[in-house]
């Protein structure tokens, strides 16, 4: 068989055993280990540790199981109410200000926790409620809570950037830096078509306009803003070259804590015990992945299928732009079935070298790459963000969600083309930060 008649094989028989639900680590190192013992014997099992433990060697992983300390910290406290509560007092005399205030909270807090699902409980369970009662439309409502929930994998710190930073060698400050103007492209396109939809089916916007004193406006501040400061402490250091992501991430986990006992009261051990738990297992579930995909990339590398499928791609006779087309159709495609983090350590190391021989800057494609991702966070067969909306809000159909969070797929595909055309939207901050990339 050719190389590329393995790869194909590989790709079919990956899908296959995914789709079995098996977790996505133990799948691709099955997967690995199989070929490998079919196309080069049982003494190509004798690197297997070695290559495993090689993938989650890096001191740089070190900043993902703190950033998801520091999100778990947040997520389990009321910081997602006040972030909510406190928007909705400022934007309340704001035409749709309701609206604007679930999906400038889900940007904050996507922003705080870095998950989308954690954004999507957090700020759903009172934006969805409280948008139905004032009359908006149910897909509207969740829809937008949706896809406001996918800005958690884009704007910094992300979890999905740090893993991209890792398969690909690139910047993880850069990469941070890269999301942030991205990030808010999408979040204004959001409130964009939200007020458009709702003013087109007749909503009446001064319907929502309920008064609150300054006091009431101040009083949900005190709250917010330490949380706030410690992002931006966080990104601060990372971008001024103060501390490794690694370090920051570890101090900013640190000082949530502390602001989740102080403000919140919790320090009971039990509840402390939780987020410490809940942190472990996603952390080692990445980790996991992060390892079996070392070892699934060796197997394509072992068997010539990546350098294969470089050549084909290099060697077609086609425009760049083509080319770029055919790659977002493709990370389209697999965001349909696997979770970001998977998607990236499968196909970022052998798409980069691509990316850049056709000369395209690695940090736009980032962008590109993860826009693409928070597509297949609200659409279907995986669709994260559908079925944790359907769990807090079961009284609305599946098909329902699903239908409402259909334009914002489409505002994502804007955003893409707007990022394809003023490319300078997602390079000109990483290089007035931290000059040109090398």
């Amino acid at each position: 068989m050719s190389p590329l008649e393995i790869g194909i094989l590989i790709g079919i028989t990956t899908i296959v055993i995914l789709a079995t639900g098996i977790p996505v680590a133990f799948g691709l190192g099955l997967t690995a280990i199989g070929f490998l013992v079919i196309f080069e014997g049982f003494d190509s099992l004798d690197i297997l540790a070695e290559t495993f433990f090689s993938g989650i060697s890096e001191f740089s992983l070190v900043s993902i199981p703190m950033f998801i300390v520091m999100g778990a910290a947040i997520a389990s406290s009321p910081a997602g109410r006040d972030l909510y509560e406190a928007l909705d007092r400022w934007l309340h005399r704001v035409p749709g200000g309701l609206i604007i205030s679930n999906i400038g909270a889900c940007s904050i807090f996507a922003a705080l926790s870095g998950s989308s699902p954690a954004t999507c409980a957090a700020i759903g369970k009172m934006g969805i409620p409280e948008m139905r009662k004032r009359g908006y439309p149910d897909g509207l409502a969740t829809g937008a809570i949706a896809a406001g929930g996918t800005l958690g994998i884009l704007i910094p710190p992300s979890i999905t950037m740090i893993v991209y930073g890792i398969a690909t060698e690139t910047s993880i400050g850069r990469l941070f830096l890269a999301g942030l103007m991205p990030g808010l492209l999408l979040t204004i396109l959001f409130m964009a078509w939200s007020l458009y939809t709702a003013k087109r089916n007749g909503f009446d916007f001064s319907a929502t306009n309920t008064g609150y004193t300054l006091r009431q406006k101040l009083e949900v501040l005190p709250r917010v803003i330490p949380f706030l400061i410690i992002i931006a402490g966080v990104l601060f250091v990372l971008y001024g070259g103060v501390a490794t992501p690694s370090e920051a991430a570890g101090v900013g986990a640190l000082f949530v804590l502390i602001l989740v006992a102080v403000i919140y009261k919790v320090y009971q051990p039990a509840r402390i015990w939780a987020i410490i738990s809940d942190s472990m297992k996603e952390s080692v579930m990445i980790l996991m992945i992060i390892a079996a995909s070392a070892l699934f990339s060796y197997t394509l590398s072992s068997l010539y299928v990546t350098q294969s499928v470089a050549e084909q791609i290099a060697s077609l006779d086609a425009n760049r732009w083509v080319i770029m087309a055919m790659i977002n159709v493709f990370l389209l495609v697999a965001g349909f079935f696997l979770p970001p983090v998977a998607v990236i350590l499968m196909t970022a190391p052998i798409l980069l070298p691509i990316i850049t021989q056709l000369g395209f800057d690695p940090y736009w494609f980032a962008v590109i790459f993860t826009i693409n991702m928070e597509i297949g966070l609200i659409t279907p067969p995986v669709g994260l963000n559908l079925y944790v909306i359907n769990g807090i809000a079961p009284e609305i159909s599946l098909p329902t969600i699903l239908k409402g969070a259909f334009p914002f797929m489409l505002c994502m595909v804007v955003a893409i083309i707007i990022l394809c055309i003023f490319p300078e939207i997602v390079t000109w901050l990483p290089s007035y930060v931290m000059g040109v990339a090398l």
